[in-house]
């Protein structure tokens, strides 16, 4: 059970951490012409994809390092997050 919880937080990590470098990539905080409520929502998207890649990082690098292996809350939630970007992805085609 615990290696396959590992596996699974390790894998989803992996593709949490892919779309919210692509999500990055995309979001432009400091763009020039934004009104106060898309700035805030665009600062506000900026730092939760910016979050969830340092925790989709934390989860490809913890096989790596000496630090303690993800309970099944970690594993859910990074989970979770996974699935929605999968589905998200497939619906798009």
């Amino acid at each position: 059970m615990t290696t396959t919880l590992a596996i699974l937080h390790w894998l989803a990590g992996l593709i949490v951490l892919a779309e919210a470098l692509n999500k990055l990539e995309r979001t432009a905080p400091c763009r020039r012409g934004l009104g106060l409520r898309v700035l805030a929502t665009e600062w506000l998207k900026a730092m939760a994809w910016a979050l969830l890649a340092l925790g989709g990082a934390g989860a490809v690098i913890t096989p790596f390092l000496p630090l303690e292996a993800p309970t099944l809350q970690d594993a859910c939630v990074l989970l979770g997050f996974a699935v929605l970007i999968v589905r998200t992805r497939v619906k798009e085609g």
